[in-house]
């Protein structure tokens, strides 16, 4: 696959002919709405085996067979050049073969509100489920007396078996829409709630075919930490007598002395002691009550997995993504209006219909645009494209992880799926 940056003049004709592709492949990978009105500065995904990479100024053939990750002997091969050719043309047209595939662990959470799944929910899970190993069904959320409320569930079953994708039952402390501390720690310190919960869970969990039991459990307090770890243990010997998977979510720290109600009560050790697999919740940097910035930028979502390395065994690290961007009105005031959630194919739509150019920020790996709006106020829009989910792709492939979570199935980003398909081999269970 090759991603392409839209540049002031371009047309698809020109650049499907560039990359010896078709208009129509294109309209069709990215799903895009207005093929005749492309954006400056948007991303689009070329399918074609492998990419090409044209010559930039202080290239060599080593330098680009590093980047790529090959020698300079396969690079020069494929290409029909002298392997000791220092004399590279500046956009000389370099054809790169596909990585090497390596097995990927995938999640993709999905929440249907109110009483029924949509059919937009069911579509996009359909959509998305050749891609994923599991489809973490949120939320289970757990009541004072350890009985659960359960989301509802619609065709999410029969979708999963269709795709062979494992179906996994999220559990978490939300009450009245929000994270409880109490509730967290009624569970964790009342035994007998914690025994009605497992039986809950454990019943839930095998007559409804889920895989992985998944706690979310968020807004601990600090002094129910080693109550939290116990619980954990607990549960995960009552869910392997059953034969359950059991994961957790972390929130995303950079140190074990970490302050805050999100942070200190998540003891990554444990947890990676404790648990098959976590989930390190790597976004909401950018989120709808504060400043406009990226939502997962690479250089925060590195810090926060090279800690948890320290902790955590790569193999049992699952990376959070987010599958939406927001839109800011500026300026920011504390306690203002939140921003709206958008997708990136919304986000586009937005650049579009405003004549914003996207730009791209080289430190957190994001796209971002400003526009004014009808009633004259200014926006800033952060969001996800192909470049941006490229470069998780490529930190998971670097720090050897066991995969990547998507927060939240309903978002449409076509690219994500097509890169993600292209460059993994998606493990299934079943």
């Amino acid at each position: 696959m090759q991603i392409h940056v839209v540049q002031p003049g371009d047309s698809l004709f020109q650049i499907a002919s560039t990359y010896q592709s078709s208009i129509d492949a294109i309209i069709q990978a990215n799903e895009l709405e207005a093929p005749n009105q492309l954006v400056i500065g948007q991303s689009l995904v070329i399918p074609i085996v492998g990419q090409f990479y044209f010559v930039q100024p202080g290239d060599s053939l080593f330098s680009i067979s590093r980047k790529f990750g090959l020698s300079t002997t396969q690079l020069a091969a494929i290409n029909n050049i002298p392997v000791n050719n220092t004399n590279l043309p500046i956009n000389y047209r370099l054809y790169v073969p596909p990585p090497i595939k390596r097995a990927i662990t995938s999640i993709g959470y999905i929440e249907p509100l109110g009483g029924s799944v949509s059919e937009n929910l069911e579509n996009a899970a359909r959509k998305a489920s050749p891609y994923l190993t599991y489809l973490a069904h949120f939320s289970y959320q757990i009541n004072r007396d350890g009985t659960l409320s359960p989301p509802p569930t619609g065709n999410l079953p029969q979708i999963a078996r269709e795709h062979r994708t494992a179906l996994s039952m999220v559990v978490t402390n939300l009450e009245e829409g929000a994270f409880s501390s109490d509730l967290a720690h009624i569970i964790l310190t009342v035994g007998a709630v914690q025994n009605t919960l497992l039986d809950q869970i454990v019943n839930t969990a095998t007559s409804g075919g889920y895989r992985d039991v998944h706690f979310d459990i968020e807004f601990v307090k600090p002094e129910d930490r080693e109550a939290y770890n116990d619980f954990l243990r607990k549960a995960k010997a009552r869910l392997s007598q059953a034969g359950l998977i059991m994961s957790s979510a972390l929130a995303p720290k950079t140190s074990a002395t970490q302050q805050g109600i999100l942070y200190e009560a998540h003891d990554y050790r444990a947890h990676g002691e404790i648990s098959d697999f976590v989930v390190i919740m790597t976004y909401e940097w950018g989120y709808s009550y504060g400043p406009a910035m990226a939502v997962s930028p690479i250089n925060e979502v590195r810090r926060v997995i090279e800690y948890a390395l320290t902790e955590i065994p790569k193999e049992k690290i699952i990376m959070g993504q987010n599958l939406y961007g927001y839109d800011w009105t500026l300026p920011f005031v504390q306690g203002g209006p939140a921003a709206r959630a958008v997708s990136p194919q919304q986000a586009i739509a937005i650049a579009r219909e405003n004549n914003a150019a996207i730009q791209y920020d080289e430190v957190a790996q994001a796209p971002h645009f400003n526009y004014w709006d009808s009633k004259g106020n200014q926006h800033e829009v952060w969001f996800e494209d192909a470049r941006s989910i490229q470069a998780k792709f490529n930190l998971i492939r670097e720090l050897g992880l066991l995969g990547i979570a998507y927060w939240k199935l309903g978002l449409a980003f076509p690219q994500n799926w097509l890169l993600l398909g292209d460059q993994f081999d998606i493990t299934k269970l079943e």
